[in-house]
């Protein structure tokens, strides 16, 4: 086990075998007010509404949350480009994203400490504990904002070396911004996470990264590609440091555990969506396709089971999704290392 790798086993050992992630942050903003109708989407509040983003992140450290994850899912200098912005002013959109997390941190670290001195804590989790900011790197078809991520059909002549370029300085950036690590989000196909390993490695990114798939039938990826094949990308990389699966229908994710488990030692993160349809040609989701808190929570100790060591939500979960994984968590026996 490498230097990197071991950064994300001590961080589980303190978080007792099971860390929590975050839930869903688009969803968040527009419930505070945020318009999202932007081919930008969350971080479209990078520029007009950063506090938001703070109050988000606090939410869900206050729900529970180990690890954040920053607005920079749809943030490419390519896209605020498009939005008239210069490479500079894109590139501190870029750092602004984990700047806020950390702020977000430190300011829940003060409400523990508030709380630990006689404040009363009403039903939020005040803890000290270890607390990861990752920085989000969506995929090529999130910049799309077709819906692309969602088939990982980027056409017939994408290659590895163009998407090396469009994510480079990005990854560069985000990397030297302070975060304790790089979430690869949504990944579609094999051919990127090939980019992405492949990108930690020749611009020598000095913190570690996860790499996080999306499946629509539980067995391949969105893209039709293999989910062994993908994962062995993954599992070749001593830069990644926990590979999954985000953003995927809540009823597909253990087999998808029983899957990756065969070809990867690395610890299985497991972020699912609220099993909600997307509609990329409108741009929203079905409504009432999804399932409830307490569906979507009564999976979590099924998926712990089989071997998920990073549990939480993606599009369409909440604080309260996370507080109800956090206290399911809370209650399973802790398992000796």
């Amino acid at each position: 086990m490498g230097p990197a790798e071991t950064v994300m086993t001590s961080f589980l050992d303190r978080c007792g075998g099971i860390a929590v992630i975050d839930g869903g942050l688009a969803t968040e903003l527009e419930r505070y007010g945020a318009d999202l109708n932007d081919p930008l989407w969350s971080a479209k509040c990078l520029l007009t509404s950063p506090h938001l983003i703070r109050t988000v992140h606090l939410d869900y450290l206050e729900a529970g949350a180990d690890i954040i994850i920053t607005a920079s899912y749809q943030a490419t200098i390519q896209g605020f480009e498009n939005k008239g912005y210069s490479l500079e002013e894109s590139e501190n959109l870029l750092r602004k994203s984990v700047e806020i997390a950390c702020e977000a941190r430190e300011l829940y670290y003060r409400r523990c400490h508030e709380a630990s001195t006689g404040h009363n804590s009403d039903n939020r989790v005040l803890k000290q504990r270890q607390i990861l900011v990752a920085a989000s790197v969506g995929s090529y078809g999130a910049y799309l904002a077709d819906g692309s991520e969602y088939s990982g059909d980027y056409g017939d002549a994408m290659d590895l070396e163009f998407l090396k370029n469009f994510h480079r300085r990005r990854v560069q950036v985000l990397a030297d911004s302070g975060p304790d690590l790089i979430a690869f989000e949504t990944v579609p196909n094999k051919l990127e996470a090939q980019a992405f390993t492949q990108l930690l490695e020749e611009e020598e990114i000095n913190i570690p990264a996860w790499l996080s798939f999306n499946s629509k039938d539980g067995v391949n990826m969105v893209s039709g590609d293999s989910l062994p094949d993908c994962v062995a990308v993954a599992e070749s990389s001593n830069k990644i440091i926990a590979v999954g699966i985000n953003c995927t229908p809540p009823r597909f994710i253990r087999d998808l555990i029983l899957s990756i488990k065969k070809v990867t030692s690395k610890p299985i993160l497991i972020y699912p969506n609220s099993g909600e349809s997307y509609d990329a040609d409108r741009k929203e989701w079905v409504q009432k396709t999804g399932v409830s808190d307490e569906d979507f929570v009564s999976y979590v100790n099924k998926w712990c089971e089989v071997g998920a060591s990073l549990v939480g939500g993606c599009c369409r979960t909440t604080p309260n999704t996370i507080q109800a994984i956090y206290r399911t968590l809370s209650r399973r026996p802790v398992t000796p290392s």
